[in-house]
This record gives structure tokens, sequence and C-alpha cells, in this order.
């Protein structure tokens, strides 16, 4: 306990140890983290199948003494441990961490906020556990398998490459919103006046040309006129060009992301500061 204290005390080695990865405790640290993390999502599948309803303490002690109770008692025991185990983790976090406001509102801190906010709100708040919308914030913990992107490195790359793609992305998901508009009014057009139509509006038009154009295919509606199927087929070899350009956007993204040199001192992959005269980034490993 005393060591334990003493690193506590020690910000310095305490962030080195929860961010940096320096530290001969940063590894044994980041395993056990991914362990209760999927923990965390092992809870919350078995949760979708048996039902858990009551998380109160009481409902520890009111279990059936079958199967099912016992597995339920496990779970809700689990569920308290590891979310006392992620909040002091989000404590440690913030205490150590030079520019709090930077880490708070930071993508993983708002993450590891997300991983102890709901179970915290039902222990402080037993009555809001009455209200069936707090089954919904539960599932919320499903959001804990995003931290095990801060213990991968090619999640940098990832994320980075997103980051510099996101508006080629967002300009082609505008192109593609126009031109499922422009198919179902087409359609719409051509089967909207046949009797017994499956085409009776625009929306539901629209509806046809998204589920066809990404090659989903649910069959709910289908055209019956020739011109119809002619343009269905269409929308559908057009469909596998459209699925093609987002993966191709963000994997030359990642090439440039890959070749691309470190500059003003930072990480081409992690972008954090590196030693001017170092080989490899002590952020992520990434050889500069």
């Amino acid at each position: 306990m005393k060591k334990i204290f003493a690193i506590i005390k020690d910000k310095k080695r305490l962030h080195s140890i929860l961010f940096e990865g320096n530290d001969p405790l940063s590894r044994p640290v980041d395993i056990f983290i991914m362990v209760c993390i999927g923990l965390c999502v092992l809870m919350a599948s078995l949760e979708s199948v048996v039902k858990v309803d009551d998380y109160s303490l009481q409902a520890i002690f009111h279990q059936e003494l079958s199967g099912i109770g016992i597995l339920k008692t496990c779970i809700i025991v689990l569920e308290y441990v590891l979310s006392i185990l992620f909040t002091i983790e989000y404590i440690l976090r913030v205490y150590c961490s030079p520019v709090k406001k930077d880490y708070v509102l930071s993508f993983f801190g708002i993450i590891d906020l997300l991983a102890t906010l709901p179970q915290l709100l039902s222990i402080f708040f037993p009555p809001l556990r009455y209200l069936s919308i707090m089954r919904t914030f539960r599932l919320i913990r499903i959001f804990r398998v995003l931290k095990l992107f801060a213990f991968i490195n090619e999640g940098y790359l990832l994320l980075e490459s997103i980051r510099k793609s996101i508006n080629k992305i967002l300009v082609y998901f505008f192109f593609v919103v126009v031109l499922v508009c422009i198919l179902g009014t087409l359609m719409f057009i051509v089967e909207g006046q046949i009797p017994g139509t499956e085409f009776t509006s625009i929306p539901k038009s629209i509806y046809w040309a998204i589920v066809t154009l990404t090659t989903v295919g649910y069959g709910d509606i289908t055209p019956t006129t020739g011109l119809g199927q002619f343009l269905s087929g269409i929308v559908m070899i057009l469909g596998y060009t459209i699925i093609a350009v987002p993966t191709g956007i963000v994997s030359a993204s990642m090439i440039d992301t890959t070749k691309k040199k470190g500059q003003n001192g930072r990480c081409p992959r992690c972008n954090e500061k590196t030693d001017l005269n170092a080989n490899y980034c002590k952020h992520c490993g990434e050889r500069l």
C-alpha cells in the first residue's frame, strides 16, 4: 500500500504509467485495464440475455438460487466492482494530467467518463433505477470498448487518417444523399403511377434507393415495369462503386500518414512531442 500511495503522490510517474507507457508498471496496468474492458463488454452482452432489471444492492441478496439467479448476482457484483475501478482510473487520469481540461475534453477523456457515468448515476440516485429509460443508459457501458484504442499503437494511425479524411468523406456523403434522392424520385416517376405499386411516395422510393444502392436488398419493395427494373439494375451496379470510394479515401490518407516524416518535433503517427535526436517515438514506438 505504501508503494501505491507513493506512486499516487508522484504525479509525474503516475502520468508516465497511465499516459506515456514509459514506466515498467505501464504494461501491467494497460493489460489489467484491457481485461476489465473485456469483462465489461461480456457483462453487457450477458445482461441482454438474462435481463437484469434491478441493479440495487438489495437485488444481490434477493436473487433465486438457480443458475440464472447466480449469473445475475455475478453480473451485478462485477458491474459495481468494475464501475469503481473505472471511476478510480478516471480520477487518477484527471489528477495527474498537467492540463486537466485538455484531458477531460479529449476524445479518450469523454470515453472514460462515459465508462463510469451510467452506473454512478444509479448509485447516487437509486430512485432512477425504476425509470425504464435507465435501462437504455446502462447500454452506454458498451462504449468502454473504445478505450482499447488508447492501448493500440495502430489506433493513432487510424484515428489520424479518419480525421484528415473527414472533410472528403462528408462531401462524398452529401453527394450520396443527393444521388439517392434523385434515384428515388426517378423511380417514383417510373413506378408511382402503376396500379398496386409499392412506390407510393417519394420518401418510400428514396428508402428503396438507399437499400438498393448499399447492396442490402431487403426485397420488401421491388419494381414491376421493365424500365423500373432496368433502373434498378443500374443502381445495383452503381452501388459497388459507391461503397469502394470511402475505403479508398481513408486508405490513401493512411498511406500518406505512414510515409509522412515527423515535423516540428512531433511524431507523424500520434502527433505527440518527441526528442529531437530520437529514432523512435517514446509514446507510440513509431520510427521517426
